[in-house]
């Protein structure tokens, strides 16, 4: 099986995970529940194929309605969409759990008591959910959600947010993503950045 992550060797004060797709398999769960949302939501069935979502990893659910209603020159509530995404996300994650990727949760727990966050595009309570549905619940210091800093990836904003709460200045700080967005934040944020690469939504 392909490697999912090539783990750092270098040491680092604080680590920084992104949770979708890069701490748990959930990717196909929320793409499945944006698509069933947003054909609810009037949107032809064309809007948002497998790169545009990917393309909008670690966004906001509000920012995704905006980028796609500019896209594609629609007129959907931006809060009200969101808000049914979310709820349909919970439904399905109630029903089928969720599973961890192992090599990077593995990681998480070797790096024993180091200060540790997660910078994540998901709104509480659908993190919050996510994590204890795949076991990881506890096992970090700080949990960032966009509804707590001005702008959300790729702006730096979340991650220098997260060192700042871990007490770690950025450039001793290390990122783990899945997504463009999430290590263009990185890199915006001074912060040393590690892949993890994504199977395929199917």
């Amino acid at each position: 099986m392909k490697k999912r992550v090539d783990l750092p060797e270098k040491k680092y004060e604080g680590y920084i995970f992104d949770l979708d797709g890069t701490l748990v398999d959930s990717m196909p769960l929320h793409y499945r529940a944006w698509r069933e949302a947003l054909a609810r939501a009037g949107a032809p069935d064309h809007v948002f194929r497998a790169d545009e979502f990917y393309s909008c990893g670690g966004k906001s659910a509000n920012d995704v309605v905006r980028f796609l209603n500019e896209r594609y020159g629609m007129h959907m509530d931006a809060a009200s969409t969101a808000a049914d995404k979310r709820r349909i996300y919970l439904e399905m994650l109630e029903k089928e759990g969720m599973q961890p990727i192992r090599e990077v949760v593995e990681f998480v727990h070797s790096l024993g008591d180091a200060p540790k966050a997660i910078a994540t595009g998901s709104a509480m309570p659908g993190a919050s959910r996510t994590l204890a549905a795949a076991g990881l619940s506890g096992l970090f210091d700080v949990i960032l959600t966009p509804d707590e800093v001005e702008h959300g990836k790729p702006a730096p904003d979340m991650f220098l947010k997260a060192a700042e709460l871990l007490g770690v200045s950025p450039d001793r700080c290390v990122v783990f993503e899945d997504a463009e967005p999430g290590m263009k934040a990185a890199a915006a944020a001074g912060m040393d950045c590690v892949q993890v690469r994504r199977p395929s939504l199917a």
